[in-house]
């Protein structure tokens, strides 16, 4: 199921949109939900995880790329907006296309195609680990954390813990923007990540990492910017 959200403060414009979307997600057999938002604030205080949002800059309360540097490495973003002028500024936040209203249906179906291709080559991503001569393929989203000890390195993910010989400084360089080095021995992906408290951080499995001290505001930022609530 594709997750897309639409935040834009005219009306008309917005269920031109959705209705757009859900045409181009049917040519392809893509089953989608699409969720609305006037504002910026209301799409930050949703707690649902988008594949794609397209956003307006121009949105009462908080700017379009504020929005977008706060929901950055989480979904695919595509801006549509009246101004030309911050193109720039929008790539600078990782956007995927920027299109000028009125927004034909060809510029926005090619708009679509480059948004869904980037969350499937994001969804596909794996490591590859060979031991003892056995060759296994991990998906990058299916690992909770990853940690070392007696130079073994240790991978847990929803199908189970795989190790091998080796270091959590070549593993990290090998993880995306979804992943944090929270403490020397341990990298967590902030996907899974329900809370922090203590000095540790809280999986959505129930499993508890270890957060470094000079690592605590860092990982709060991160957690912030990754699910927009309030954490305690």
């Amino acid at each position: 199921m594709m997750a897309v959200a639409i935040c834009e403060d005219e009306g008309y414009i917005l269920e031109e949109l959705r209705k757009k979307i859900e045409k181009y997600m049917n040519s392809k057999s893509l089953p989608v939900s699409i969720k609305t938002f006037t504002s910026g604030e209301e799409l930050l205080k949703e707690k649902e995880k988008f594949d794609i949002v397209l956003l307006d800059l121009m949105l009462p309360g908080i700017h379009g790329l504020e929005v977008a540097r706060q929901i950055s490495g989480r979904s695919q973003v595509i801006f549509i907006t009246s101004y030309r002028e911050y193109a720039v500024e929008a790539f600078d936040v990782n956007a995927v296309h920027y299109l000028v209203k009125p927004v034909t249906e060809e510029r926005l179906f090619r708009a679509l195609d480059r948004a869904v291709n980037q969350t499937e080559k994001v969804d596909n991503q794996a490591l590859t680990i060979i031991k003892n001569g056995k060759t296994q393929v991990i998906f990058i989203r299916d690992i909770f954390y990853c940690e070392v000890f007696n130079h073994q390195v240790r991978i847990h993910t929803v199908h189970g813990t795989y190790d091998y010989l080796g270091t959590l400084d070549m593993l990290d360089s090998l993880l995306d923007e979804r992943f944090f080095r929270c403490h020397r021995s341990y990298v967590v992906n902030m996907n899974y990540v329900a809370g922090q408290e203590k000095g540790v951080a809280i999986l959505t499995n129930g499993e508890r990492i270890f957060i470094s001290r000079r690592k605590q505001t860092d990982f709060m930022q991160r957690l912030l910017n990754f699910f927009k609530n309030e954490v305690i």
